[in-house]
């Protein structure tokens, strides 16, 4: 199975890519959090042998000429190894943090990747930019501004999708999903699953044509009572959002949404972090030992994917990841 685990911020960023290698890791990817999305993954680009990957960037705040140029990059320095992985985020941080629209989300996300290609067909075929959509419109693409076919070819687009609406637009237009970290067993086979049948049966496409690659919260004990404390608030977190309800709702547990949205708004974060009981702890997240955290990722994705991307609070022990990946390897043989 192929692992790919995560990078916190732009500093030492090569020892500590060069570490989760020789740990195991097939690959890193990078988030939008206090630090920008791309910088790590340029100077991860220096690592021979690990996949890159935005997971994810967000895609509304930028414009797809933007996006174009720093994934071509990001393709030719990695030699072929880089995913673009984009997601829409949610109205309130689009719309109050970065200032930009969020209407029609999902239409948007469509079109948004519809215009990267015709982007990158220019870039690589010398076809005409001619792209008129109703949120992008490109149609300027002169010589001084062509970087000239990639000798690996355009980056594959990954989305990031949580409903089903916009999953299934990922399954019609993406090269791959990234299924987003809060969401359980039930949630990715009853929910996610379908959609993606769906988007692909409409796209006119086959499951070889597409990946599938489920993002799981992992939180591995040190012995310690409060071992899991902060993938308790990091739950409460994405619990309070509203987006993230469906997964709840599949459990039963859809009335803490509200709950978790209000006390959210008054700052009530380790309060709202001790409603995160054992169950809703362990449904969603892999907790426990690296053998106990590696069984929980193989129940879940067995038969959806041989790629898995670990999602944490903070940096993983890199004893505990090559931990993790042997015991995922052993179980695959």
């Amino acid at each position: 199975m192929k692992v790919m685990t995560a990078l916190f911020g732009p500093t030492d960023v090569v020892e500590r890519a060069t570490l989760l290698r020789e740990a195991g890791a097939s690959g890193v990817f990078t988030f939008e959090g206090p630090f920008d999305v791309f910088t790590p993954l340029v100077l991860a680009s220096a690592v021979d042998g690990l996949d890159l990957m935005s997971n994810v960037a967000v895609a509304f705040p930028r414009n797809p000429i933007q996006l174009a140029h720093q994934a071509n990059d990001l393709q030719l320095l990695s030699e072929g190894r880089f995913i673009l992985g984009l997601g829409t985020q949610v109205r309130a941080q689009i719309e109050k943090r970065y200032g930009a629209e969020f209407d029609r989300p999902v239409d948007r996300m469509k079109e948004m990747v519809g215009a990267l290609r015709a982007i990158f067909a220019t870039w690589n075929d010398g076809e005409r930019l001619d792209f008129r959509g109703e949120f992008y419109r490109h149609t300027l693409m002169t010589p001084t501004f062509v970087p000239g076919p990639n000798p690996y070819g355009p980056p594959p687009i990954y989305l990031g999708a949580l409903g089903p609406r916009l999953t299934k637009a990922t399954a019609e237009v993406a090269d791959g999903l990234l299924v987003m970290p809060f969401g359980t067993k039930r949630y990715l086979h009853e929910t996610t699953l379908p959609a993606v049948r769906d988007g692909l049966a409409a796209s006119g496409r086959t499951e070889d044509d597409f990946e599938v690659v489920p993002e799981i919260i992992v939180s591995v004990a040190a012995g310690r009572d409060d071992d899991h404390a902060s993938t308790r608030m990091l739950l409460a977190f994405y619990g309070s959002t509203p987006a993230y309800r469906p997964v709840l709702d599949a459990h039963g547990w859809g009335d803490l949404q509200p709950e978790l949205n209000a006390m959210s708004k008054q700052g009530r974060w380790q309060e709202m972090a001790a409603l995160i009981d054992d169950e809703m702890l362990h449904t969603i997240a892999a907790c426990g030992s690296p053998a106990e955290v590696a069984a929980h990722i193989r129940d879940r994705v067995d038969g959806v994917s041989d790629r898995i991307c670990l999602y944490q609070p903070g940096p993983i022990a890199v004893e505990a990841l090559a931990e993790i990946v042997d015991v995922l390897n052993s179980d695959a043989r």
